[in-house]
């Protein structure tokens, strides 16, 4: 009796199963290609659908007809109009995203952004702050013929919105050949930009620190003026900026005259990334308004290189210090030769 009362339930719910296959998401486009996976972002330009047989797709946006999810998402249109539901093709071409507070029926190139339920709108995540962090290490050594020793570290934190990128930085070297001492400074800075229109931006900076070898006691350079983004590519940038600056240099040697003037803050930045790789070059110029022969220049230049792990880089390159007017026995120029470990987080 027990097994007759079952028996029809039994093909109730396999009658159900399977007439409800398994269900997912699905993608038409011009070409008549029906794609099935999980569409899991819509942005405006692409559509990335999830599949087991060919992994993450993405497909033009303006190629696709038909979307179909079945599962609700949260659908940004280009006028503004959030809404969470489904999707679902309509018979006429369109698509109709069907929510608990109504139907709304658009066209697939309509839709600005999606994003799941419990996430956040991509256009605001954008806006939020992104913290990332930067050490770097070297340590060289020689003995035989000659003794040598040299150490360098740095740090550098850079905050990045879309409009601003703020950044603290500090480095350390040091270095010993034959008992005297060849490289001992020590500088400290911070550095804010903001892309007020376009290209264009604004800047303020700020670096001290101090030369030994030199005889720079104490030095400081302030400046504030407009940069210009020449190229402005995802994989490439190359930035000048001019401005006003306030320059310091504080000489141990009492007999050599501190510089305590205004003068022109310049600077050149390129940055090229291929692949995971990048090259980087960095210019200052920093002249005198009451002597433009006297000035102090800084370059540096790299190729960075990622290791095994992708938190972990090779950076090989060179950096010139060059001051016009150094104190008295001091060569005007030095230059120093690195290859250094970095480590990178966010």
């Amino acid at each position: 009796m027990q097994t007759r009362n079952l028996l029809p339930l039994a093909l109730a719910v396999l009658s159900a199963f399977l007439s409800n296959p398994a269900r997912a998401d699905v993608v038409e486009t011009k070409s008549g290609s029906r794609l099935i996976g999980k569409v899991t972002q819509i942005d405006g330009t692409s559509i990335t659908l999830s599949t087991d047989y060919a992994g993450s797709l993405t497909i033009k946006q303006s190629e696709v007809t038909h979307v179909q999810t079945d599962t609700p998402l949260f659908v940004r249109l280009s006028g503004g109009t959030v809404m969470a539901g489904t999707v679902t093709p309509t018979p006429d071409g369109k698509i109709q995203i069907n929510g608990s507070d109504g139907v709304i029926i658009t066209s697939v190139d309509k839709v600005a952004a999606t994003w799941a339920p419990g996430s956040v709108d991509p256009a605001l995540a954008a806006l939020e702050p992104k913290w990332s962090y930067e050490a770097t290490a070297d340590i060289t050594g020689k003995t035989g013929n000659s003794e040598q020793f040299g150490t360098a570290i740095s740090g550098r934190a850079k905050r990045v919105t879309p409009t601003e990128v703020l950044q603290f930085y500090t480095a350390y070297n040091y270095q010993k050949s034959d008992g005297e001492t060849s490289d001992d400074r020590f500088k400290a800075g911070i550095d804010y930009a903001n892309n007020f229109s376009g290209r264009k931006s604004w800047y303020v900076r700020d670096e001290a620190g101090f030369d030994r070898v030199k005889d720079i006691e104490l030095y400081n350079i302030a400046a504030t003026g407009l940069g210009y983004d020449f190229i402005k590519k995802p994989k490439q940038i190359l930035t000048a900026r001019i401005g006003l600056a306030f320059r310091y240099e504080g000489y141990e040697n009492p007999a050599t005259e501190d510089v305590k003037s205004f003068g022109l803050d310049s600077g050149l930045h390129h940055e090229y990334t291929f692949k995971d790789s990048k090259l980087v070059n960095d210019i200052t110029f920093v002249p005198a308004f009451d002597d433009f022969t006297n000035y102090r220049a800084t370059h540096e230049s790299y190729f960075e290189i990622p290791l095994m792990s992708p938190v972990w880089k090779l950076r090989l390159g060179v950096s010139n210090d060059y001051t016009s007017r150094p104190g008295s026995g001091v060569e005007k120029m030095d230059t120093t030769y690195f290859t250094r470990f970095v480590l990178n987080w966010k």
